[in-house]
């Protein structure tokens, strides 16, 4: 068999697995109110990943301390998630950690490393695609800028559901695929549209870029709208993604943006230059939400250049604690995420304790420690 016919065979392959994945994409979502115990898992990651979820962890302690008392809340520690295991096991999430996350409810984690080059699969991108995580969602705020954004990226499709899958014929040309499908967009869509509904926001950008990628992203853009009908006190407004990219730095237009609504790849990159604005990737938390399970983390990576310069320890915690606020309120504790939102609301104010990423600044630990203060 010749290179093309192998990677027809391969592309036969991935056709069948994803249609079989769209007749999959059903669930209830899970009553947490319900519980008898929440189950929250605690992976600490690779890198920065183990100092900033060390005063995670403090935090949600202090926030939950009566229900862990009580037995209505367990935290429990997930090993095995570092990149020295996943590669010794060649496996991106190995088993027996998938098994001790799937018995958790929710999950707090630390970044995890993806090794350049190979075929090894982003932890990240595994677990959202085996917890079916459908919906990012990241908030960023500038309250003095009058930026009140949040973002709804889709999480499970785009390029990087099969990002490690290409096909190769070699010295000539390599090929990745990108997919997207009626059932994951309408459900993400409707997620936004929700979240607008419930939360009194009246506009929804729609970003693509629908005029060069007229399959996925022309259909992405299609059934949002269709979504968009049953929400007729909701304007759905079109923007490509280059244009959307600038206009989030236009400060004569960029307040006008409620709720964005966008694919996976867009979605990676617009939070970031969002959360930039805001203060840096190191303030913004992120959450990825499905049925039945959830996991929140930091949006930043595992920051090697800071271990590798020995300075790990002065790694900014705000982004993981935000994501600890988000995952409080996804549960239904919103007072201890209330407290938790106005002592980081409070920090970032007050300016007395800074992290900086090099000696100049805070510990990570000696920030923890003023929030902790604080609540």
């Amino acid at each position: 068999m010749n290179y093309i016919d192998s990677a027809v065979a391969e592309f036969r392959k991935i056709l069948l697995e994803q249609q079989e994945r769209c007749h999959s994409m059903d669930g209830e979502n899970t009553d947490f109110s319900a519980l008898k115990a929440l189950i929250i898992g605690l992976i600490d990651g690779d890198g920065i990943g183990p100092t900033i979820m060390a005063e995670a962890k403090r935090v949600l302690r202090e926030l939950l301390k009566d229900e862990i008392s009580a037995g209505t809340v367990v935290l429990k520690e997930i090993e095995g998630l570092t990149l020295e295991n996943r590669l010794s096991l060649g496996e991106s999430v190995p088993k027996d950690v998938l098994k001790e996350i799937r018995s958790c409810h929710v999950l707090l984690k630390g970044p995890t490393t993806t090794p350049k080059g190979g075929s090894m699969e982003s932890a990240n991108v595994t677990l959202r695609r085996e917890l079916d995580l459908y919906a990012n969602v990241r908030p960023v705020t500038v309250p003095e800028e009058g930026i009140d954004w949040i973002f709804f990226r889709e999480n499970t499709e785009g390029e990087y559901v099969l990002g490690s899958r290409g096909v190769e014929l070699p010295a000539e040309l390599t090929m990745d695929f990108r997919v997207t499908t009626v059932e994951g967009t309408r459900r993400i869509a409707r997620a936004a549209f929700d979240y607008a509904k419930n939360n009194g926001k009246t506009n929804v950008a729609i970003v693509t870029k629908a005029n060069i990628l007229k399959k996925t992203d022309g259909m992405f853009s299609q059934i949002c709208h269709e979504v968009a009908e049953e929400y007729p006190e909701i304007t759905a407004e079109d923007w490509y993604i280059d244009i959307m990219a600038a206009n989030l730095v236009n400060k004569d237009l960029r307040s006008k943006f409620e709720v964005f609504l966008l694919p996976n790849l867009y979605g990676d990159i617009l939070t970031d230059e969002a959360a930039q604005i805001q203060g840096g990737v190191g303030t913004a938390g992120s959450a990825n939400i499905g049925a039945k399970c959830a996991m929140f983390e930091a949006i930043h990576g595992s920051a090697p250049r800071l271990i590798e310069e020995g300075l790990g320890d002065y790694a900014n915690p705000s982004s993981i604690l935000r994501a600890v606020e988000l995952l409080l309120r996804h549960v239904a504790r919103s007072s201890a995420a209330d407290r938790l939102q106005k002592a980081m609301d409070t920090a970032a104010e007050e300016k007395k304790v800074l992290c900086t990423g090099d000696k100049n600044g805070a510990t990570c630990h000696e920030f923890g420690e003023y929030v902790l203060s604080l609540l």
